[in-house]
C-alpha cells in the first residue's frame, strides 16, 4: 500500500508519512519506568493520539497497557457514579487484549460491574487495585480525550481515586502510571459542578508530573519525513531548504506540517512556488484546525483582546503559568512560551488571526476601501511595486485622517497599513509579522507575493537618531534574507513632518522610506 501524508485521525508509520517518534518514545517511557502519572495536554490536532497509540505500541513489551478513550463514552454515562463504573468497565472489556491479562475471578468481577449501575466508584478500583496485584506485568492507564469528561462531579471523583490509590500504593497495588491525554490541563481544572455562578477550583490530579517533552516537529524531524517520501518518489525536492521552509512557517505544529506536504504531494510539484500555494491554501481555505481557532476567538473576548494587543500594539507578556487568559491562549494553540515571553504560535496562526481582525473591521474601513480600489495598480511585470503601494497609503491616509490626529493613536498605523494592504495581495499573496522584531516601537511585515519577498519595517517616528538606528536595522534584516531592497514606513505625528517617499542607500542596501 502507498503511504500518504495524513491530516485526520491516528497516524501509523505503516500507512502515513510521519515523522520519527521513537526518541519522544523513550522519553515518556523514563517517566513510565519511574511510576509518573502525567497528563499530554496541546492543542487541537497536535498528534496526542497518534502518540498514545504508538506509546501502547512501545510500552506492551514491559507492560500491560490499557488504553482508553472517553469520546467512546455518551453523555448521560458521565451523569452519575453508577453510570460511570459501569461504562468504564465496559469499554475496558470491550478491549480483547485486556481480557486476556485477566484471571477468571477478575474476569468475573468485571463483567458483574459492566452490567449494572448500582456499583460505585470504590468498588470499580478494588477490583482494579486487585488485578494491578495479580498481574503478570504492572499495568499502565492510557485515557485518551479526557476532555470529554471534565465538567463532571463523577470525573473528578474518578481522579480522586487514581490519587488515593497511588498515594497508598506501597499498601494498596495500582497503576504502575496513568497517562491522562486532551487540551485541558485537568491539573488546574476549574469545574462548574453546581447550578448558577458557583464554580469550584479542583486539584485532585496534584500528584501529576509535569510533561515537558516537545510534541513539536523540529527541522530534523521533517527532513526525516521528507526523505523517506524522497525516497519512493525521487521528485528532486531540496530537503534542507523545504525542511526550514515548513518549520519557519509552521513551528513544526505537527498536522500543518503534513497539510503543507499534502498539498506539495497533490499539485505534484515541491518547488517554492508549491510551497507557497500550499501556505496559501492553508490561509483562505476552511479546515478544522483553523475553524476551530476561529470560534475560540469569536466565542472568548478576553482571549481576543489578548491576541489584538499582542499583535497591533506590539506590547509584551511574560509568560505566566498563573495567569488564566496567558494559559488559554496556551492551551488552545496560539501562543506558546519563547525565552520567557509569549508570542504567536506560527506564522500560519499569526496570517489567519491578522487576517480574522482585518476582516472584522474591514467594511467599515475607509482605507481598506481605497486598498480595494487601487488594488489593479500596483503589479508590474508579475512583481509588486512595493514603493508605489506606500506613496498611494500615504496620500490616503493624509486625506482620511490627516485631519483628526487626536483621534489616531499610534498603534493604529500598522493595523491601518495591513488593512490598506490586504485587498492588494489577497488571493495572490501572504504577509506574516516577525515575531522578534515586533514591539511598541517597531514591526517587521514580510509579504510573499509570487515568489519573491518584501520586508517593511513599520515604525513609530522618535526623532533622527532614531530613524538613523531603523535605516541600520533593516539593512542588517534584509542582509539575514539575502535581499538587497526593502521599505520602512515611518507614522511621524509631528506638526512639522515632511511626508512622501526617498530611496536611500544603507550598508550596501537599497531603502525605499516613508514617512506618514
Amino acid at each position: 500500500m502507498e503511504r500518504y501524508f495524513n491530516i485526520t485521525g491516528c497516524c501509523n508509520p505503516q500507512e502515513h508519512y510521519m515523522v520519527n517518534l521513537d526518541s519522544r518514545l523513550a522519553q515518556i517511557k523514563k517517566m513510565v519506568d519511574r511510576g509518573q502519572y502525567f497528563c499530554i495536554n496541546r492543542g487541537r490536532q497536535y498528534g496526542k493520539t497518534t502518540l498514545i497509540m504508538a506509546l501502547e505500541s512501545y510500552l506492551e513489551k514491559e507492560y500491560i497497557v490499557v488504553s482508553m478513550d472517553f469520546q467512546g463514552l455518551s453523555t448521560p454515562e458521565f451523569s452519575t457514579e453508577g453510570m460511570f463504573v459501569k461504562a468504564f468497565a465496559r469499554e475496558l472489556w470491550l478491549d480483547r487484549r485486556t481480557q486476556h491479562f485477566m484471571n477468571h475471578d477478575i474476569q468475573t468481577a468485571m463483567k458483574e460491574i459492566r452490567s449494572s449501575s448500582a456499583y460505585t466508584m470504590a468498588d470499580l478500583f478494588v477490583c482494579l487495585s486487585e488485578w494491578c496485584m495479580e498481574a503478570e506485568k504492572k499495568i499502565v492507564l492510557m485515557i485518551d480525550e479526557v476532555d470529554q469528561a471534565s465538567n463532571n462531579q463523577v470525573f473528578l471523583d474518578f481522579l480522586a481515586q487514581l490519587r488515593f490509590y497511588y498515594l497508598k500504593r506501597n499498601k494498596r497495588p495500582t497503576f504502575q502510571s496513568v497517562i491522562l491525554a486532551g487540551v485541558h490541563d485537568i491539573r488546574n481544572l476549574r469545574q462548574k459542578i453546581r447550578p448558577d455562578a458557583e464554580h469550584k477550583h479542583n486539584s485532585p490530579w496534584n500528584i501529576a508530573s509535569a510533561f515537558e517533552i516537545d510534541m513539536s516537529f523540529n527541522v530534523h524531524d521533517i527532513a526525516g519525513m521528507l526523505t523517506e517520501y524522497e525516497n519512493d518518489h525521487h521528485t528532486g525536492m531540496d530537503i534542507p531548504k523545504l525542511s526550514q521552509l515548513i518549520y519557519d512557517y509552521t513551528s513544526g505544529y505537527p498536522v500543518l506540517v503534513s497539510m503543507i506536504c499534502k498539498c506539495m504531494d497533490k499539485s505534484g510539484s515541491w518547488d517554492d512556488p508549491s510551497f507557497e500555494n500550499a501556505v496559501k491554501y492553508l490561509v483562505k481555505e476552511k479546515n478544522p484546525l483553523i475553524e476551530s481557532l476561529i470560534n475560540k476567538l469569536e466565542d472568548d473576548q478576553q482571549l481576543c483582546n489578548l491576541l489584538y494587543r499582542l499583535l497591533f500594539q506590539g506590547e509584551k507578556y511574560l509568560f505566566s503559568a498563573y495567569d488564566a487568559t496567558i494559559q488559554s491562549a496556551v492551551m488552545y494553540g496560539f501562543v506558546k512560551n519563547q525565552d520567557g515571553c509569549i508570542v504567536i504560535a506560527n506564522r500560519i496562526f499569526e496570517t489567519v488571526i491578522y487576517d480574522w481582525f482585518i476582516s472584522s473591521i474591514s467594511t467599515d474601513s475607509p482605507i481598506f476601501s481605497e486598498g480595494f480600489k487601487d488594488k489593479n495598480q500596483f503589479i508590474q511585470d508579475g512583481q509588486l511595486n512595493m514603493e508605489k503601494i506606500l506613496e498611494k497609503f500615504i496620500r490616503h491616509f493624509n486625506d482620511i485622517y490627516g485631519s483628526q490626529p487626536d483621534k489616531f493613536k499610534e498603534e493604529d498605523g500598522r493595523k491601518l497599513f495591513l488593512l490598506y494592504l490586504r485587498p492588494i495581495i489577497n488571493g495572490t499573496g501572504n504577509y506574516y509579522i516577525e515575531a522578534q522584531t515586533r514591539d511598541q516601537k517597531r514591526t517587521d511585515v514580510i509579504v510573499d507575493y509570487l515568489g519573491k519577498q518584501y520586508i517593511v519595517e513599520l515604525k513609530i517616528w522618535r526623532g533622527e537618531e532614531y530613524n538613523t538606528e531603523g535605516e541600520k536595522q533593516i539593512a542588517e534584516y534584509l542582509d539575514y534574507y539575502h535581499l538587497d531592497k526593502g521599505y520602512l514606513l515611518s507614522f511621524n505625528f509631528n506638526k512639522n513632518k515632511q511626508p512622501g517617499v526617498k530611496t536611500i542607500q544603507v550598508n550596501g542596501k537599497t531603502v525605499v522610506e516613508a514617512v506618514v
